[in-house]
């Protein structure tokens, strides 16, 4: 009996002839996939929501690393035999031959002049414009249609329109995230609360939560608009204090059906104290709603911040963001450069996170294969 069990394949070795097998050959035994990597196997076959993933990554590098697409100064230049770096060091207008001391304006003529003498030489940006430059020497008044130097023209201001979508375009993803995250930490400790504990507890939260959401958000962001400078930390703040309020619900609701389960009522027994029963069992088994909702809410995230820009209750004049620019569009009618490519560029981001979120919403479905 003991050589008989002996013999025996070890898990993954390959099986013997005889056990099932035909002879002369072995079967190999495949490893099991752990709940997320099945996961991740539905996710990409999804293909339109896998590529939409990749589509927004490569966005999100491209905005993040705008400054060296998009910069009225050089990435680096050469006077006199030295090597510079206005990218990171912008070096006086003395420097180069001017009569100012102020910060070298790369846009005047007579600079442009010093670097094209022998010896000297700028190596510019893809686009050698900034969100916020402005070219003084244009003879045509703003904003100035599709043109060799603007390729898509310049906004009301002035202002270069492709690097003024790319900048707003990291502002507004990176607000996003930012709220995204924030509300869902909120909503997970306010759900995990409610539907852990329930009793009470649950019943005194639900009823915090109706007085909470029943606040008017608008006026209240309208009152703290006219009293504080606007800026992208006090719309995080403002957003953040009811953006949780949703998601709390689901969270409540996976707690309250998954605390009755027999591996929770095994952790009490086992003398585990609430807070390791909720981080190791419960969390994680109560997670797949708040993964599901994450490209939908920052998809809202991002519609919120383009509309208070909108309305000019956003962020200050001087930050670049979509919203703006589609306010100037809505000003300047017939300049189609302003508002189109704007339009165009929303329109994608909320298709790239659409599909993305059906993507995972069938990641997580485990009634699929």
């Amino acid at each position: 009996m003991s050589g008989a069990v002996a013999d025996l394949p070890a898990a993954g070795e390959a099986t013997p002839s005889g056990l099932g097998a035909a002879p002369g050959s072995t079967v190999a035994i495949a490893p099991s996939l752990s709940p997320n990597q099945r996961a991740w196997l539905r996710f990409r076959r999804n293909r339109i929501g896998y590529w939409s993933l990749w589509i927004f990554i490569a966005l999100l590098v491209l905005s993040t690393f705008a400054e060296l697409i998009c910069n009225d100064r050089p990435l680096v230049a050469r006077y006199g035999g030295e090597l510079y770096f206005p990218l990171f060091h912008n070096q006086p207008e003395t420097r180069f031959g001017g009569d100012f001391g102020t910060p070298t304006d790369w846009k005047d003529p007579f600079v442009a002049s010093q670097f094209s003498k022998p010896g000297n030489w700028a190596f510019f940006t893809l686009v050698p414009h900034s969100a916020n430059s402005v070219d003084y020497f244009e003879k045509l008044p703003s904003p100035t249609g599709p043109s060799a130097t603007d390729w898509l023209g310049t906004d009301g201001s002035g202002h270069d329109m492709v690097a003024r979508l790319l900048y707003g375009f990291r502002v507004s993803i990176w607000f996003a995230i930012a709220l995204t995250l924030v509300g869902t930490v909120l909503g997970i400790v306010a759900g995990a609360v409610q539907g852990y504990f329930g009793g009470k507890v649950d019943l005194f939260s639900q009823r915090l939560m109706e007085i909470w959401g029943a606040v008017p958000e608008l006026y209240l962001l309208i009152i703290f608009a006219s009293i504080f400078e606007p800026s992208l930390l006090l719309l995080l703040v403002l957003l953040s204090a009811w953006g949780w309020i949703g998601l709390s619900d689901y969270v409540r609701a996976e707690f309250l059906r998954n605390r009755s389960l027999e591996f929770v009522k095994a952790a009490r027994a086992l003398g585990l104290s609430n807070a390791q029963i909720i981080r190791r069992h419960v969390l994680p088994n109560s997670l797949t709603p708040v993964i599901t909702f994450l490209p939908f809410r920052m998809s809202g995230a991002i519609i919120a911040l383009t509309s208070l820009d909108f309305l000019g209750l956003g962020v200050p004049a001087s930050t670049p963001s979509l919203g703006d620019l589609l306010r100037q569009g809505k000003n300047n009618l017939d300049a189609w450069w302003i508002i189109f490519p704007t339009f165009v560029l929303l329109v994608v981001a909320m298709l790239l996170l659409t599909f993305i979120g059906d993507a995972l919403r069938d990641a997580f479905d485990t009634r699929k294969s």
